[in-house]
């Protein structure tokens, strides 16, 4: 979309109703609650502690929205909990505790900060994140998280019929939508942003169905509670986990950097080497609100780049006040209690359609590229070593070091390092280099 498409720039002014509607598609497209109850239940978290990390990821987010559109980028970012950082997340958190999976949080965003102060960032993207690398990346986070959607749904915890059933009818649910937004040229927007949440509500009526919808936490919650920094303990710093959070820090900058080219294509704005160092240092400064509440790693959200496609409205003001709505949704436990209360196999039948969506999302990027000898053995064997970290028996996992245990449990982390390090490693196709001298 060409700047001169927008009915409002980036710098222009917006009728405060009109704002706040348009901010509230914004957050509605987020799906912001998925990644904080996949984690919880990653986590084995109870359901008070679903609900705080869900209610922290909300403000975060919205604080970090605001910093990042405010101060950083300066152009209309949402940001919100990444799922590319699950898997580790997870792993630190289940051997180390919470309090160790928030301290391995805290170095990394501080790295980010630090890349962007020295312009040091800018320069590190032209150089070892070309766009098939991206595509390869974005691809390994999908097939990384098939494995826990597709858990929760065929799961025989409490059942096997009790989880098929939320989880087919969300997932049906949602490709149907999705089919119908297809179908009609996206004529009608708003069933595609509302998709979600819909399919999650049809989940919950089949829950509801087979008798596994609990809602007794949420009459108990109260309307209104601020979230303190360090809910889950002082933070631990562990070597290894603080080594592992930090290059997943730097596969989720690949994830938001792609997000960051998205929103300029889309708003007509260069993305000059001194925006992306305030965008990095944006990222570092939201990362690292998140971790002293005790949230995730953060990224832009692309769907909300959508959204400005749809509306033609690119003004930061609407996701400015997004931000704020953000802020607010997270100083509500009651309405977290409501959204922690729709069963985990719900959450997985949306997910897995998430990661199909990434998936093809990533392979498009790849296809998109001039494939050669180099590039398809980068892409092959990075494929590859994902997929043999997710079938390792605990009991292999067990016999490597501390810190290769947290590696090789983390399927995006694997399939990253080998990406990027073959990338940097192996020369050149000299056929690809022949053909693009004679171009």
């Amino acid at each position: 979309m060409a700047a001169q498409d927008l009915v409002l720039g980036v710098n222009d002014r917006v009728e405060p109703l009109k704002a706040v509607g348009l901010a509230f598609l914004h957050v509605l497209a987020m799906d912001l609650y998925v990644c904080p109850i996949v984690l919880a239940s990653m986590l084995g978290l109870d359901t008070a502690g679903t609900n705080q990390l869900i209610q922290i990821c909300f403000l975060t987010a919205g604080l970090a929205t605001l910093i990042q559109t405010g101060l950083g980028i300066k152009l209309p970012v949402v940001q919100g909990a990444s799922f590319v950082a699950l898997s580790a997340l997870a792993t630190i958190g289940t051997n180390g505790g919470m309090a160790m999976m928030v301290g391995s949080i805290i170095p990394g965003a501080l790295i980010l900060i630090l890349l962007g102060v020295t312009r040091l960032f800018a320069k590190i993207v032209r150089r070892c994140i070309p766009p098939y690398i991206g595509g390869t990346i974005i691809v390994i986070v999908g097939l990384s998280l098939t494995p826990t959607a597709a858990g929760g749904i065929f799961s025989v915890d409490g059942g096997l019929a009790a989880n098929l059933a939320p989880g087919l009818a969300s997932l049906v649910t949602l490709v149907i939508m999705n089919v119908v937004a297809y179908r009609t040229g996206y004529r009608h927007h708003l069933v595609s942003v509302l998709s979600v949440l819909c399919s999650l509500a049809v989940g919950c009526v089949a829950a509801a169905a087979v008798d596994v919808l609990d809602l007794s936490g949420v009459a108990a919650a109260a309307w209104f509670g601020m979230p303190m920094p360090f809910h889950f303990g002082a933070p631990v710093f562990d070597i290894p986990s603080i080594v592992l959070m930090t290059f997943i820090y730097f596969i989720v900058l690949i994830e938001t950097t792609g997000v960051w080219f998205t929103v300029g294509d889309v708003t007509g704005e260069e993305l000059t080497d001194e925006r992306l160092n305030r965008a990095v240092i944006g990222e570092g400064l939201g990362c690292l609100v998140g971790s002293v509440f005790g949230g995730t790693p953060l990224t832009g959200y692309s769907t909300n780049a959508g959204i400005i496609s749809i509306t033609k409205v690119a003004s930061r003001t609407v996701v400015m006040v997004a931000g704020v709505i953000l802020v607010v949704l997270g100083m509500c436990p009651k309405l977290m209690a409501v959204i922690s209360s729709v069963p985990e196999a719900a959450i997985c039948g949306v997910l897995l359609v998430v990661c199909q969506i990434l998936v093809v999302n990533g392979l498009r990027i790849i296809i998109g590229s001039q494939l050669d000898q180099k590039k398809m053995m980068v892409i092959g064997l990075s494929l590859i070593f994902t997929l043999a970290s997710l079938v390792l028996s605990a009991d292999v996992k067990a016999a490597f070091p501390v810190f290769l245990q947290y590696l090789v449990s983390s399927g995006t982390a694997v399939g990253g390092i080998i990406a990027v390090a073959l990338n940097l490693l192996l020369p050149d196709d000299p056929a690809s280099s022949g053909s693009a001298e004679e171009r």
